[in-house]
């Protein structure tokens, strides 16, 4: 076998699919360098009081903030199974910490920076620093970026992008919002409830973001009415232990005399439409001649959400899949580029990724699935990871974190106002805490360039 090739590797981002991607392809042996927009490490996890200029974040011409976290924000899985598999989550008796299992925000936060420390991961990142593109040119990517000062172009032999997707926001459709009077806003631009004292407000969407909103609104809201998709017959009407909030189908119409009309036929005078209603992928540094396309947040064709089949392994993706436990998940993604850049790992050919992804594409049309949850894995995370990882030489995904997993999956759905505080997984908590007594550190050190 040859020996691992060394290559020079272009990271765009430095949130935790980022700082990832930076240890695995450094632990393989390539040169790195991480592109970060801000002034620190962190991505969507540095929580940012301010707002865009535009609350509903449509227009092209905004103030945009990087930011999509609220203030009142805590992790919906548990941190055992939130950490990396190399570097587990365990709370520490550190001053100013959060030791609780679904902690705030800003233990997340702190524990990147302790990920990073523990590994010296910040000396190969360019803070304050805006990718303006990415291209290729005579088989090597040149990278153009710009800081206070002048732009400037260096040459890679691979990028890996790792910018995340939480800051351009998809909105609902609406019929006739245009004429109706009230206020709109998208989650992205979402910090605390207390603007919205006294007020009537829609929430649109079902997911982590809105049952958090929804209920963080309703502590100052006069009514909060949260419109979903997913609601059956049987759960319409006022939400139980709440005197101010109701659950109804989606919006059917909009009208100009503030009303607005649930498919029901029920009606309510609104001041504010949120939209809880996701983002959309956006990469508008990256220029592939028209071989990586995003049509209705499809972001393809990508073998396994990671490899555009014709680039591979030279420009890959790391953290698109969603509804997903995501750090586990990034870290057996850059595992895999990192290994199959240096040679040690053989991918498919480009023939074979292509006819791959056809299949993929083709099981979700007869399955009724739309386009826009291609990266939808919610279903399948844990046996993708176990792919992944076979791919790696990687041992599966833990059980009990498969069932821990599954165990605050439940308990969110039954109990969400509870469930980060009543828990009685402690023989599965035990056994995740054996798994990390068998961890070393590999940091402090452990890279000399």
């Amino acid at each position: 076998m040859l020996p691992p090739t060394t290559q020079n590797v272009a990271v765009i981002g430095a949130g935790a699919s980022g700082l990832i991607a930076a240890l695995e392809l450094r632990r393989e042996g390539h040169r790195v360098v991480v592109f970060e927009r801000e002034d620190r490490i962190g991505g969507t996890w540095i929580y940012n009081p301010a707002t865009e200029s535009d609350p509903l974040g449509t227009d092209p011409s905004r103030t945009v903030v990087q930011s999509s976290l609220y203030a009142s924000l805590r992790t919906n899985i548990p941190r055992e199974v939130m950490g990396f598999r190399d570097y587990p989550f365990v709370a520490t008796n550190a001053a100013n910490r959060d030791p609780r299992r679904f902690p705030g925000h800003r233990e997340v936060l702190d524990y990147l920076n302790d990920f990073a420390s523990e590994f010296g991961l910040t000396k190969f990142v360019r803070f304050g620093v805006e990718v303006k593109r990415v291209g290729l040119e005579g088989g090597k990517w040149k990278v153009r970026w710009r800081n206070s000062g002048d732009q400037v172009e260096e040459i890679y032999d691979a990028v890996v992008v790792c910018n995340g997707h939480f800051t351009e926001p998809r909105i609902a459709e609406i019929p006739g919002i245009e004429t109706w009077p009230g206020r709109q806003i998208h989650s992205h631009n979402y910090r605390v409830p207390e603007p919205f004292q006294g007020q009537v407000v829609i929430v649109i969407g079902s997911s982590a973001s809105a049952v958090d909103i929804s209920r963080d609104i309703a502590g100052v809201a006069k009514e909060v009415h949260i419109a979903s998709r997913s609601v059956t017959d049987g759960t319409i009407g006022k939400l139980p232990g709440y005197d101010n909030m109701w659950i109804h189908p989606i919006i059917e119409r909009a009208h100009g005399d503030g009303t607005v009309v649930f498919q029901d036929g029920s009606v309510v005078s609104a001041d504010v439409i949120l939209h809880c209603t996701g983002y959309k992928f956006h990469f508008p540094f990256l220029d592939t001649n028209g071989i990586v396309t995003v049509d209705d947040n499809r972001v393809g064709p990508l073998y396994k959400h990671v490899f555009p089949p014709l680039l591979a392994p030279w420009l890959s993706f790391v953290g698109l899949p969603w509804k997903v436990v995501p750090f586990p998940l990034c870290e057996l993604q850059s595992n895999w580029i990192a290994g199959a850049l240096s040679g040690r790992i053989a991918l498919p050919s480009s023939d074979e990724m292509m006819a791959d992804v056809e299949a993929f594409y083709r099981a979700l049309d007869e399955s009724g699935i739309p386009k826009r949850y291609t990266h939808n894995i919610a279903n399948y995370q844990f046996e993708y990871n176990d792919w992944v990882a076979s791919q790696c030489g990687s041992p599966p995904s833990e059980e009990w974190r498969v069932e821990m997993y599954s165990v605050a999956a439940k308990k969110r759905t039954k109990r969400p106002e509870f469930y980060r505080d009543e828990w009685d997984d402690h023989h599965l908590v035990r056994q995740a805490h054996e798994d990390f007594n068998k961890y070393t550190s590999k940091g402090n050190g452990f890279f000399s360039q």
